[in-house]
């Protein structure tokens, strides 16, 4: 941790120097926007080194759940994508053996698991909801991807895409979450399923997804390139 120390402090005397440069306005000032782009790249390496597969998100009774969980998103329910479970396939890419795509009843077929985790957002709001889906896990199993890569992106029908490492994809209470509520995933919440990981925060978790793919090449992610911390996570 020594170095990761260190480079803290030369960031924060950065920082600070910036800041006696530049007065006020600190946000037009490229300078300032590299040390805090440094920043966030360190904040991704000691979250990801403490990172760890047994530690668990906390779990509620079920009573805790929230029957009616709250919409999210930068677009309005009525635009949410309607995916047709007769056309729709899950397309596979990358380091996976069988890149076969998957329909909708072969992924609701899959051994499936239940959670009452916490859903918390970068707004600053959370909500407890029971959520039912297969593990991330055994589905990467069971296409042969290649778990010694380092990623796995997603792709989504609204135009969202996001990425995570491969020990939060193998995480055991990383899902694809097919249920809200003990009902099938309603459509503005991201059928046919979303990818739910209660070890990130809200918007690591992927709606309406269409492709998965396994990388050794970090995956982009919508709100990263808008300035959000990639890892985004315990």
């Amino acid at each position: 941790m020594t170095l990761i120390r260190r480079e803290a402090l030369r960031a924060g005397f950065s920082l600070g120097a910036l800041t006696l440069l530049a007065g006020c306005d600190l946000s037009d000032h490229d300078a300032v926007q590299n040390v805090l782009a440094r920043f966030s790249r360190w904040n991704d390496r000691v979250q990801a080194a403490l990172f760890s597969r047994s530690r668990l998100a906390p779990t509620f009774p079920e009573v805790m759940a929230v029957k009616e969980f709250r919409y999210n998103a930068w677009y309005g329910p009525d635009k949410a994508p309607r995916l047709n479970p007769a056309d729709y396939r899950l397309q596979l890419a990358g380091r996976i053996e069988n890149k076969r795509p998957w329909t909708v009843e072969e992924l609701y077929a899959l051994p499936q698991v239940s959670q009452v985790t916490r859903h918390v957002c970068v707004e600053g709001w959370s909500m407890i909801g029971k959520w039912s889906g297969a593990p991330l896990r055994t589905f990467l199993e069971r296409i042969g991807a290649d778990t010694t890569a380092r990623y796995v992106g997603f792709e989504c029908a609204d135009g969202y895409y996001e990425g995570i490492d491969m020990p939060t994809a193998l995480h055991p209470q990383t899902i694809m979450a097919y249920r809200l509520s003990d009902e099938i995933l309603p459509a503005k919440y991201g059928y046919p399923f979303k990818i739910r990981i209660p070890t990130k925060l809200g918007f690591k978790n992927p709606k309406f997804v269409t492709a998965i793919y396994v990388t050794d090449k970090q995956p982009r992610g919508y709100w990263t390139d808008r300035g959000y911390n990639w890892f985004s996570g315990i």
